[in-house]
């Protein structure tokens, strides 16, 4: 394996272009055309066996090693975000309100990286290698499930996924066994008063009077009604309601997210909202509608594989328990089908000033982080095909 992380130093300052590039050309989700073509370039030029538009703009690639040991997948995600890229740098997006605020250019090239090493390694192999290179990440319903129900893991026995991730510093990964990000839902309520004039509320029924009652009435389901030892989150996003000074709305809507990680608590606390709106808008004499859109289920990790993390990472790089992080991956997809473990690897740096959160306009990466993923991705794969996966 040492060979292997050699090369992954010797290539870093490749990867390091190709993230350069790719974050000066972000797309959005469902529109990764030249990102892929990008990648699926670079793939077929190494010799792997490539498929395109799987699921949509999806690439799988397939490396084949001596088949005695067990086929893995490792994953990396490729759409940017509708932000404006506020960053003073040479390698800020060219696409005006597109850019990569989350680490997805990172997340490509890195496994860009280990597909080449590997390819140049083939022999070495003690089992096939897919790649999947997945778009859409960032946009229910996401590219994940598509790209399964492609074939994607057709032939796959274990999967493996990194997330770089700023809040945690350089130089460390993260991971925990059992439920580890949470369900990401959606919803959008619509509050239907009665307009009117601004000096005549008797004669009107007021939307935003009753939609500032609901945004305090939701949080109640948390701090009243769900066991103070479950995580679980209720936010408001967006609350958008009147036109002018002097008129009382007639309508408004507030959207916002929900995330749990129990499968019972979550459909408790859809129902508990759906009668909250229903009750508190009929208490004041308003109509509503409530539409509740659910979305990627919690990435719940396989146990032997998380302590697989814990082995095999420690041979590359510091490694620590994560606590559970409340931000929402449609990689949970793939565990529903596969054993496996996603991670995280830590990209800050304060002393840098690579401070700011992700899906922020002046997002960025300490780009050595790129090299930690890489060799923690040899680590895994090479600890499953050579060290007892079953």
């Amino acid at each position: 394996m040492e060979v292997l992380l050699q090369a992954i130093d010797l290539l870093y300052p490749e990867m390091v272009g190709w993230r350069r590039y790719l974050h000066q050309h972000p797309e959005l989700s469902y529109q990764e055309r030249e990102t892929a073509a990008y990648v699926a370039k670079h793939l077929k030029q190494w010799g792997l066996e490539v498929r395109t538009e799987v699921g949509g703009n999806g690439i799988t690639a397939r490396l084949k090693g001596n088949g005695r040991g067990p086929t893995v997948a490792l994953r990396a995600d490729m759409d940017a975000l509708p932000i404006q890229d506020q960053k003073n740098c040479e390698y800020a997006s060219k696409v005006n309100g597109v850019m990569h605020a989350c680490g997805h250019d990172a997340h490509t090239s890195t496994l860009l990286g280990v597909a080449k090493v590997l390819s140049e390694h083939r022999g070495m192999l003690n089992g096939d290698v897919v790649f999947l290179f997945q778009h859409a990440e960032e946009l229910s319903p996401g590219g994940a499930y598509s790209m399964i129900a492609e074939g994607a893991l057709d032939g796959v026995d274990y999967i493996y996924g990194i997330h770089l991730w700023t809040p945690f510093p350089l130089g460390a990964a993260y991971c925990k066994e059992g439920a580890f990000m949470a369900a990401a839902d959606e919803f959008e309520i619509i509050v239907k008063g009665k307009g009117g004039h601004g000096g005549l509320p008797h004669e009107t029924v007021d939307s935003i009077v009753i939609g500032s009652q609901l945004v305090g009435n939701l949080q109640t389901i948390v701090s009243r009604g769900v066991d103070p030892t479950q995580p679980c989150v209720v936010s408001i996003g967006s609350f958008h309601s009147g036109t002018s000074f002097n008129v009382i709305a007639e309508q408004a809507m507030l959207i916002g997210t929900v995330r749990t990680f129990d499968p019972d608590l979550r459909m408790d606390v859809k129902q508990r909202m759906e009668r909250l709106v229903s009750q508190t808008c009929l208490m004041n004499g308003a109509d509503s509608s409530f539409d509740y859109k659910m979305g990627y289920p919690p990435v719940i990790n396989d146990t032997d594989e998380a302590k697989r993390f814990f082995r095999a990472g420690a041979r590359v790089m510091n490694v620590e328990p994560s606590p559970l992080i409340m931000a929402g991956e449609d990689f949970a997809y793939y565990l529903h089908q596969r054993k496996g473990c996603f991670m995280f690897v830590g990209a800050g740096n304060r002393e840098q000033g690579i401070i700011h959160p992700h899906h922020h306009p002046k997002f960025d990466i300490d780009e050595r982080a790129m090299r930690d993923a890489a060799r923690l991705f040899i680590s895994m794969l090479w600890d499953c095909q050579n060290d007892g996966c079953n």
